[in-house]
């Protein structure tokens, strides 16, 4: 072979290797296999071309519908009421006559949006799915300070609609977060002025959280407060750049934890924060907490400077007998970015901007490359940065994982009112990004149960795949806003070995999660994933 020839030979051989790059999905973790394979970086569809409303809270139900919703005070959307229907608000501060829709069902499978009709002010909110699948949302702005109202889904093509209940509040909550407890409660933490948490359906009078009231600055950076239910059945709270253990059966703080390192992470100054995948291969311990990104502390107090965003990301085991954060940076710096728990049980980083803070007009250099995380990699080597985006998402922007693998982005509007044209001018498109997994063989899953007890043996049959790599892994259908998924939680069950059916398909058999404190009661979806590749997800009610 002459010179020119090989010289050719090894350059196909390297472009080849820098085509198809084969790295870890992920490390053998107690038993789960090791598996090489191809990565992609993924893709983007534009799936709504106008949905009429700027989603600042998004949320998925277990009718394969995603929620939208915007703030009422906020003047006229670009979707219409249907039949002449209005909405008459004398505490409206921006038009107390309006005729269009502030919150809408999007139907993933037919792409159609149905308007929904909200009485009062949902800005600035919080939420989370009941456990029979009712979406409970709790306070907003002005008249909404202290309502609680409920959207009980129905199939794409029915009529629900959102309920005001008529028990408030016992404190008005405008930036709080909701947890949904293990006694089928929701917890709501914090908001601007507010020090406290209290339950729904109410325990009594609210509780005064001393994090909460220390963790105020001149900037309120302990607004949308970061809140996890750990294994041993105590709150992670995070607030500004604390966090603490909570007991919620005392209403009390057991432990303080240290300080992250570097800025300030919650509301205005925005990082996002998720509990790790759970396992069953490990009895369901060893909880550990990541945070990413935020602001420079006078972002949001002077946003003509432009200080840059954090570039770094904390990760903490909080029941460790002396937790301490371990940082490392990103590949880019992000605020207001989401971060997301993946089917995989990886971390997607997603929406944001490189400078600035949240707030109408505090957001420069939107950064429109989402990021993967693999928390089972080494430090150093869990990054990885996959297709952008065209359109940047940047204040009330949301992200949430779909049923069938996808994630869903929606929202986006840096401004008081809807300003369609200028710089960042409001969204109303809806893309959904198909992550790299999506770029390989699937397995179906052909029969799963719909309910599950705790501690439940149950099998399920999967057609597709490779038995030899396969997980189950349950994810939680949060709700996204202002970067942060209240609710959000994975956990991946310790399977047997699948036996063969025939046909390519097989069995794996399981256990349900063991307690409402690992899985609190609602429904969950269930995905199989091989060669880390998921499903589509069946739906499965567990408790």
């Amino acid at each position: 072979m002459g010179s020119g020839s090989m010289r050719s030979s090894w350059v196909c051989i390297l472009m080849l290797i820098l085509s198809i790059l084969v790295i870890r999905d992920q490390l053998p973790e107690l038993g789960a296999p090791v598996l090489l394979r191809v990565q992609a970086q993924g893709s983007w569809e534009v799936v709504v071309e106008n949905a009429g409303i700027a989603s600042m809270h998004t949320a998925v139900t277990i009718y394969n519908t995603v929620v939208l919703l915007d703030r009422t005070d906020i003047g006229p959307s670009q979707l219409p009421l249907p039949d002449g229907e209005c909405r008459n608000d004398p505490n409206d501060e921006t038009s107390t006559h309006d005729c269009t829709a502030h919150s809408a069902v999007y139907d993933i499978g037919s792409g159609t949006i149905r308007p929904l009709f909200i009485d009062t002010d949902t800005w600035c909110s919080s939420g989370q799915f009941d456990t029979d699948g009712t979406l409970v949302q709790t306070g907003g702005d002005n008249d909404g300070f202290s309502k609680i109202r409920t959207f009980a889904p129905c199939p794409g093509d029915g009529d629900c609609n959102w309920v005001e209940t008529g028990t408030p509040l016992q404190n008005g909550r405008w930036y709080a977060t909701n947890q949904r407890m293990p006694d089928g409660s929701q917890a709501i933490f914090g908001g601007r002025s507010c020090d406290t948490v209290e339950y729904v359906p109410s325990k009594g009078a609210p509780v005064y959280i001393p994090l909460i009231a220390n963790t105020n600055d001149a900037q309120n950076d302990n607004l949308y407060p970061y809140v996890h239910l750990l294994p041993n059945n105590q709150l992670f709270i995070f607030a500004n750049r604390d966090s603490i253990l909570f007991d919620w059966n005392t209403n009390t703080a057991v432990a303080n934890l240290p300080a992250i390192p570097g800025e300030p992470r919650n509301y205005p100054s925005a990082g996002s924060s998720v509990m790790l995948p759970l396992s069953g291969f490990n009895g369901w311990g060893g909880p550990e907490i990541l945070l990413c990104g935020g602001a420079t502390y006078g972002a949001f107090l002077n946003p003509a400077a432009g200080l840059p965003a954090s570039i770094t990301c904390g990760r903490i085991a909080p029941l460790d007998a002396a937790p301490a954060w371990a940082m490392e940076n990103m590949p880019l710096r992000r605020n207001m970015g989401d971060m997301l728990l993946l089917p995989d049980r990886n971390v997607l980083i997603v929406n944001g901007a490189g400078n600035g803070a949240q707030g109408w007009g505090n957001a420069q250099n939107p950064v429109q490359t989402p990021v993967l995380y693999n928390p089972n990699a080494a430090a150093g080597t869990r990054f990885q940065t996959l297709t952008a985006t065209d359109i940047p998402r940047v204040y009330h922007s949301t992200a949430n994982v779909l049923p069938d693998g996808r994630v869903l982005i929606a929202g986006s509007n840096t401004h008081q009112f809807y300003t369609l044209t200028g710089y960042l001018p409001t969204e109303l498109r809806i893309e959904a990004f198909s992550p790299p997994y999506l770029f390989g063989a699937r397995p179906v899953i052909t029969d799963a149960p719909g309910e599950l007890g705790y501690g439940q043996a149950f099998t399920l049959t999967i057609d597709g795949g490779n038995p030899d790599f396969i997980d189950l892994n349950f994810l939680s259908a949060p709700y996204s806003t202002h970067s942060f998924s209240q609710g959000q939680r994975l956990l991946q069950l310790n399977t047997a070995t699948p036996a063969a059916v025939g046909g390519g398909a097989y069995t794996v058999s399981t256990t349900a999660p063991p307690s409402s404190v690992i899985a609190p009661s609602a429904y969950y979806m269930l995905f199989a994933v091989s060669n880390g590749v998921p499903s589509t997800a069946s739906w499965v009610h567990i408790g």
